[in-house]
């Protein structure tokens, strides 16, 4: 028999949800018969698995070592960069620059150099996290950008920093600024763009509409145009939307992809402007606006965070692209 006394992180969780975590080998048709026939008790008790868990319950699970994962005590972000960013962090909460190239999370090619596991290589060796004494919770990042984008990522410290994150990220409660270099100068010099967007999940790309397509989803996008020099222009932009790839499908319907964007733009002329490859494109800014309780985050609400150090601006109004 191993007992669970459940934390503050877990509090909330579901408890199939919880058993799942902590015993991640057990099958789900196991699962539901040991609930059944009280192999797996909450407080003692016999309980419902969709039964919400609260700090300092107790859930006993009498089932079979082989269920349950090895603990491993050497972690494998230990292996992660000691590189950060980091823009802002306090008790729940951190905001960290992430440049262009680094994996916001791991893939099929890369595992130990990613945002994450730096943030987690961080907290842990800070001594703020512990995965010995975690049931189910790591720390997480609200959101994501593209490997070859730059910009503000969020990541939460506990799980109710990350459910809260989590529900302003649905609500749109956060206003998000970019910065982008785009080919060509535009004639009109701000604007909105509105549009449907569809995603080929196959293909990893996005096609823009001026109709209603079936699948396709509403885009609009604000913008701005700060400079222009060498036939490019620099605009700031705001997403009133999250659609994948939003900005860079939206400025190229319009004839003016982002620069050294390989995917909506075009090689040749991205070759003209020095081959790069990766996309003019940062997440510049962030700006908290919450029209909700914000319970333990209510600290942030109004205030707004900005990187400074955006690698293609200054090289581009100092006329040097």
């Amino acid at each position: 028999m191993r007992s669970f006394t459940v934390t503050k992180n877990d509090a909330g969780k579901r408890l199939d949800s919880f058993i799942t975590k902590t015993a991640p080998l057990l099958p789900k048709n196991l699962l539901y018969k040991y609930i059944r026939l009280k192999r797996i008790k909450l407080n003692g008790k016999k309980s419902e698995i969709s039964a919400r868990l609260k700090e300092n319950d107790v859930v006993d699970m009498y089932i079979n070592d082989e269920f349950f994962e090895k603990k491993e005590y050497t972690y494998s972000f230990t292996k992660a960069p000691k590189q950060l960013n980091i823009v802002y962090e306090d008790e729940n909460i951190m905001l960290l620059d992430k440049k262009a190239g680094v994996l916001s999370h791991p893939d099929n090619g890369e595992y130990v150099d990613t945002l994450i596991t730096r943030v987690q290589r961080y907290l842990y060796e800070k001594g703020e996290y512990d995965p010995e004494k975690e049931n189910s919770f790591a720390p997480a990042l609200a959101n994501r950008i593209d490997r070859n984008t730059g910009g503000i990522v969020i990541a939460a410290k506990n799980a109710q920093a990350l459910k809260i994150l989590n529900e302003k990220i649905k609500n749109r409660e956060f206003r998000k600024m970019y910065l982008c270099v785009v080919v060509g100068y535009l004639k009109k010099k701000s604007g909105i763009l509105e549009s449907y967007m569809l995603k080929n999940e196959k293909k990893n790309r996005v096609f823009v509409y001026d109709h209603p397509v079936e699948g396709a989803k509403t885009a609009k996008t604000g913008y701005k145009v700060l400079a222009e020099s060498n036939g490019l222009s620099l605009l700031e932009v705001e997403l009133f939307t999250g659609r994948t790839h939003q900005i860079r499908a939206h400025m190229a319907s319009i004839g003016h992809p982002l620069l050294g964007d390989g995917k909506y733009g075009t090689n040749a002329v991205n070759k003209k402007y020095g081959g790069y490859k990766k996309q003019f494109l940062y997440s510049y800014k962030l700006d908290f606006d919450f029209k909700t309780d914000s319970g333990i985050l209510s600290n942030l609400n109004g205030k707004s965070f900005t990187v400074d150090d955006v690698w293609f601006k200054t090289a581009f109004l100092n006329g040097e692209l």
